[in-house]
């Protein structure tokens, strides 16, 4: 029997980080593989240089290439940035057949139907989700094949993205010699690691705190109900403490990952000595205060996106964040805080094999496009063991002898 390979490759702003995952007989997805580089060429989730967000790419890939012996040829890629934007559409048909019993082909027909929105020639139609459905006014249908009817209508969620920059992500992986399995809104794909399906049910926020963006997905009643991407996350944090303690980035950087937190504790040391870092000095308490003030107006912002202020009947579960900048220290006990609403933190899960390169709020995209490619990949593709060693051996033959070998295919 085949077994089922699956490639995730998340371009963001500050990392390139790529996935392989063997889907097994039971259906569990079991990592092989992980390729994680420093990001170049991008900037809040777009490609600003093709060249340097290629080469990128392509050593992530390669990381992710020789620790699974296994040749990538098509990946789940992420997409996001401010040029996303979503609503909700209907859709509706009539069921004609005789014994009026909703089919498969109904769903496509009825999905197609809430598809028709007018997309202008500058965006491309990323996804088309259903919500929710109903027969002959019945709502709440969750799956209606194999009911009867006479009408059938859905509800769904369409998210669009700018057509040159899904071009420009597209032709950087490409130009790689890799197929693009799907495009996949990078919150969408962090909601398939991180949520729970009682937390989706019952309602809940997903703000994937990134370096460039704050993706968030807001969940009701099973299904998505909103998205919207922020323009402040990461990089305007490490900006606020180099600016407002007169720090290189790099050392505001580092200061941010080992000294930070939003809710911190005065120890003795720290309140009479200054935290240094490569010779530069800092007030611990001025740290803190500068990251905590920029953590709170990511939190309004996210609580922006629901209608209203009624938040505790909204989303009962709360805010959940994930994202690397979510490993901030105190971020749970702020966000409780602000929103007096349940806030956790959300770790990447329902993955074996090599995890604990992805055990971190900042893999949390990367592990979800595994869990999506393990969900919609249309069919199998083969394991080769042998495939990188094959592709070693071309490149060497190639150099020194002057003609490539025949490239290898999984099969």
């Amino acid at each position: 029997m085949k077994r089922r390979v699956v490639t995730a490759i998340d371009v963001g702003t500050t990392k390139i980080c790529t996935a392989i995952a063997e889907i097994t007989e039971s259906g569990a997805t079991q990592v092989i593989g992980v390729g994680i580089n420093p990001s170049h060429g991008l900037h809040k989730g777009l490609v600003v240089n093709i060249n340097d967000a290629a080469a990128s790419i392509r050593e992530s890939i390669r990381k992710a290439e020789q620790a699974a012996n296994y040749k990538v040829e098509s990946a789940y890629v992420g997409v996001t940035g401010r040029h996303v934007s979503s609503v909700n559409n209907k859709g509706v048909v009539s069921i004609t057949r005789g014994d009026r019993l909703v089919r498969p082909d109904d769903l496509k027909r009825v999905l197609n139907s809430a598809q028709s929105i007018k997309v202008p020639n500058d965006r491309k139609l990323l996804h088309v989700i259903p919500r929710n459905y109903a027969i002959d006014g019945q709502v709440g249908v969750r799956n209606p094949v194999g009911m009867h009817g006479f009408r059938l209508d859905v509800e769904t969620h369409v998210i669009t993205a700018a057509s040159a920059s899904v071009q420009n992500l597209v032709k950087c992986i490409r130009g790689l010699g890799i197929e693009i399995d799907d495009l996949v809104l990078e919150p969408l794909a962090s909601s398939e690691a991180v949520l729970t399906e009682d937390e989706k049910q019952v309602g809940v926020v997903l703000a994937d705190v990134g370096g460039g963006t704050t993706d968030v997905c807001i969940f009701k009643d099973g299904s998505i109900w909103h998205t919207a991407i922020l323009p402040v996350a990461g990089y305007q944090l490490t900006r606020d403490v180099a600016i407002g303690l007169g720090l290189p980035f790099d050392v505001a950087e580092e200061m941010k990952k080992r000294y930070g937190s939003v809710m911190p504790v005065y120890e003795s040391r720290m309140e009479q000595n200054p935290i240094s870092e490569d010779g530069h000095g800092i007030s611990y308490q001025d740290l803190c205060d500068i990251l905590r003030a920029r953590i709170e107006e990511i939190t309004r912002l996210v609580l922006l996106e629901l209608p209203g202020q009624d938040y505790e009947s909204i989303v009962p579960a709360g805010i959940v964040f994930t994202g690397g900048s979510s490993n901030i220290a105190g971020l749970e006990t702020l966000g409780r805080d602000l929103t007096r609403l349940p806030v956790r933190v959300g770790m990447p899960g329902n993955i074996y094999g090599l995890t604990d390169a992805l055990r971190d709020p900042a893999y949390a995209t990367g592990v979800g496009l595994l869990l999506w490619g393990a969900k919609n990949q249309p069919k199998a593709k083969s394991w080769n063991p042998f495939a990188f060693f094959d592709r070693v051996k071309g490149l060497l033959a190639k150099f020194k002898f002057g003609s490539p070998a025949a490239p290898t295919k999984n099969s």
